[in-house]
């Protein structure tokens, strides 16, 4: 078995059409160089254009491309940063700086809706009719051709890369994509009509700036927190884990991320009664690996369940179990159960929603606590000849 537990994380490339950890560096920088040389040219035009016409949307559209180029800025520090190897400090590495890098550009982007709105805002307050030129609105035309190509073309390496700060680049770049094409609308609708409505356009587009702005910052804040790990994530782990034999189950799954595609996490797995030492030790090195290579998650511990194999009340005694905790529509999960005869105990774990699925909104700690007492009450009421313990876990994984 090779030993992983040094190794960096990285992302499988071919198979599911990600990169390699290098080449996702690479990838992520020169998406990002790309950006910032086609912003800085279509910023420059678009000022000169701008300031000729007195066209306050074509100016603020060229203040847009300039926060790109600062976003396109930072990301490359991050990722460069990022790729700092582990040290005494800080032993799981800097890869957590993407989510930084991509917590700024968030913050870029609000400022930008902002800026936006209230130059908007005036514009409307004390109108300037501006003067459009041939030369506007084919700068116009070619910027948004550009941007549709930038923005493709990000949003398809931030897909292959995971990386969250370009996604939010992607994300600046469609709105450059709507903003420009705004602004020659309008510019066309006042050639046709003589009415300006280019800074109530702005409005619009500053407020879906803003918008955007926030769910971006409210991703990164989420994934600085430790937010939930995908469903689908969690759920093909523990498949991969209970294809393995002598693997009945797999609860119980924390999984911490250093970075993207940067996972450590552990598991409960459990095993018929009957294993030895040397056999569980064999079946743990076996799931660690398997994970890592199908899933790039190093797992720093694998715990054992004891499962009944010999004793038919215990098993009759878990089903009862299991038909009383139907009447818990909260309870997601119930494992770990064994029933030790020559001690007699019964212990299994159970786990309560963070919602109320009936009511429809959050559960109380107090709520989950006052149920899981209610549960345990029950339980010994139901086999007092056993000593009962019931734990109380978290609900971290589906």
């Amino acid at each position: 078995m090779n030993d992983i537990s040094g190794q960096k994380n990285s992302v499988p490339m071919m198979a599911d059409g990600h990169y390699l950890e290098d080449a996702r560096d690479r990838q992520i920088i020169r998406a990002s160089l790309i950006g910032i040389v086609i912003n800085i040219i279509l910023a420059s035009f678009k000022l000169v254009i701008g300031r000729l016409s007195g066209a306050i949307a074509i100016t603020l559209d060229a203040v847009n491309n300039l926060t790109d180029s600062l976003s396109s800025i930072i990301t490359i520090i991050a990722t460069k940063l990022s790729l700092k190897p582990a040290d005494h400090r800080h032993p799981y590495g800097y890869g957590r700086i993407e989510y930084l890098s991509s917590t700024v550009i968030s913050a870029i982007v609000l400022y930008a809706g902002i800026t936006s709105l209230i130059e908007s805002i005036e514009k409307i307050l004390h109108p300037e009719v501006p003067s459009y030129s041939a030369a506007a609105f084919i700068v116009l035309a070619v910027g948004i051709a550009v941007k549709i190509f930038l923005y493709r073309y990000v949003k398809g390496t931030a897909r292959k890369t995971e990386n969250k700060a370009l996604k939010a680049s992607a994300e600046e770049a469609r709105f450059d994509i709507f903003l420009s094409s705004s602004v020659l609308l309008a510019a066309a609708f006042m050639l046709l009509t003589g009415l300006d409505v280019e800074a109530f356009i702005g409005v619009v587009i500053a407020l879906l700036i803003l918008k955007s702005g926030i769910e971006l910052l409210k991703e990164a804040v989420d994934d600085l927190l430790g937010a939930r790990i995908p469903a689908e994530l969690s759920r093909a782990v523990k498949q991969t884990i209970c294809t393995h034999e002598n693997a009945l189950g797999a609860y119980d799954l924390f999984l911490h991320s250093y970075g993207p595609s940067r996972m450590e996490g552990s598991v409960h797995i459990e095993v018929p009664d009957y294993l030895n030492a040397v056999q569980i030790d064999s079946l743990i090195h076996e799931v660690v690996e398997d994970v890592y290579k199908k899933h790039s998650i190093v797992l720093t511990g694998v715990s054992i369940y004891s499962h009944n194999t010999k004793n038919n009340e215990a098993a009759a005694i878990r089903e009862e179990i299991q038909e009383m905790l139907r009447d818990y529509p909260d309870v997601t999960e119930m494992h770990g159960f064994y029933l030790d005869e020559a001690k007699k105990s019964i212990r299994f774990d159970i786990v309560i929603s963070f919602s109320n699925r009936k009511a429809g909104r959050k559960k109380s700690d107090a709520d989950r606590h006052k149920e899981y007492e209610e549960i345990l009450q029950r339980t010994k009421e139901k086999y007092p000849q056993y000593s009962i313990r019931v734990n109380l876990d978290s609900d971290v994984s589906d």
